[in-house]
């Protein structure tokens, strides 16, 4: 058989098995779909071992792992535990803590990959709406458009993000700011969103109260490792100027925590998502593997991705479409060999923005997405497709037409090219 046509098999395969492996109900997984395709690409001759190890972006899994392990060290110290104790005073009522909640789950998402973060707080939000006596439910679904909304501001925010960021060779600091607008106003508007869906919910000011179960947290382990993180991040903006790679300073950064934290270094290393780690590896095999044997020649040859509005805009309708069928990070993984050739900061970034707020729209359409609806089922709490789509695929829409906007006047100011 034709190597171009096995390799296309394994391709369909594995992206039709990621496509149905991310319904909720269904005991199979992504990873395990990627991975066939991965061994397979090496089992039926379309590349060498040597090859597929070559095709993995080590660089990106650098960045993931480093900042995997640096948020499990701020876990297993409490940081969030210690922000929503001191925050809940704050949240005096129901809307206060709408607020408290997107905008502490998006900015903590920027600089911490969205995926753990919503892992961490889920459980929180569900204890505080609980002894509050509130219906959990508009809260959670806040923090899901929050944790995608804000996680677009930064390389860090999101596995996607990462891919793009290593790839175009945007600096962390310009990466922020050119995306910053459209993180802090999408944010209002998920307040804006959640209050004129749920407004029975927040037509009457209700008191917040404290969870019955205590908030756990180590002071004095928390003076080490949150210094650590913010010396890393603080780092991500000087990295050109220092020589130094993002990737190697998260990496840096974990092995800090690792070696001089309070925390057993077992404990964090187990908190890492291999599973997720596994899963990106396998994707760049699949997707090298199609390309080697030509099957994205012709597509490269006859696609001249152009730094203009008209670009911009097919970016956000191909993100749009394209992660509500494969989610955003394989999405973005089969974007790269485009985007690579386009050498376009503005097309770099308008995917960046636009793979990121499309994961709003379903439930399917991010990790972070099923992670909540996932945790939230374990406390008895259902949140049914179509309950998610009908505040979140309107402010999706608003938010793609927000970002174009956005993209539009810097482009027109000749901020980007």
């Amino acid at each position: 058989m034709n190597i171009q046509i096995v390799a296309l098999i394994i391709f369909l395969i594995t992206y039709t098995g990621i496509i149905f492996t991310r319904l909720p109900w269904l005991n199979i997984d992504r990873p395990s779909a990627a991975f066939f395709g991965a061994v397979a690409m090496m089992l039926f001759g379309v590349m060498t071992f040597d090859e597929a190890i070559y095709a993995i972006d080590f660089n990106t899994l650098g960045l993931l792992l480093g900042m995997m392990i640096i948020i499990a060290s701020l876990q297993a110290d409490g940081l969030f535990n210690y922000l929503t104790e001191k925050s809940i005073n704050f949240a005096k009522n129901q809307r206060r803590l709408l607020s408290y909640i997107v905008f502490f789950t998006g900015i903590s998402s920027a600089f911490l990959v969205n995926d753990a973060v919503v892992l961490m707080f889920t459980p929180i939000v569900i204890l505080i709406t609980r002894a509050s006596k509130l219906n959990p439910i508009p809260y959670l679904i806040a923090e899901i458009l929050a944790s995608n909304i804000g996680s677009a501001m930064t390389i860090t925010g999101n596995p996607q993000n990462m891919l793009i960021g290593l790839n175009s060779g945007i600096s962390y600091g310009a990466f922020m700011l050119y995306l910053l607008p459209i993180s802090l106003v999408g944010l209002w508007m998920t307040i804006l969103f959640i209050r004129l869906y749920y407004k029975d919910e927040f037509k009457e000011v209700k008191t917040i109260h404290q969870p019955e179960e205590k908030l756990t947290f180590r002071f004095d382990s928390l003076r080490f490792s949150v210094p650590v993180f913010l010396g890393v991040i603080i780092a991500f903006f000087f990295g050109k100027l220092l020589n130094l790679s993002i990737s190697l300073i998260a990496l840096s950064g974990a092995s800090a925590v690792m070696i001089f934290g309070h925390i057993k270094p077992r404990r964090i290393i187990d908190k890492v998502d291999w599973v997720l780690i596994l899963f990106f590896a396998s994707l760049f095999i699949v997707v090298r593997g199609i390309e080697k044997v030509g099957l994205l020649d012709y597509l490269l040859n006859h696609t001249n991705p152009e730094s203009s509005m008209s670009g911009v805009v097919s970016i956000h309708v191909l993100s749009l479409l394209g992660s509500q069928v494969v989610s955003n990070v394989p999405f973005t993984i089969l974007m790269l060999p485009f985007l690579k050739i386009a050498v376009s900061q503005s097309l770099w970034l308008a995917l960046a923005s636009a793979s990121t707020l499309a994961g709003n729209a379903t439930i399917i359409g991010a990790i972070a997405n099923l992670i909540v609806i996932e945790s939230a089922r374990k406390y008895g709490i259902r949140i049914k497709f179509w309950d998610f789509l009908k505040p979140a695929l309107p402010l999706t829409i608003i938010t793609i037409i927000w970002s174009i906007l956005v993209f539009g006047v810097e482009m027109w100011m000749g901020w980007l090219q």
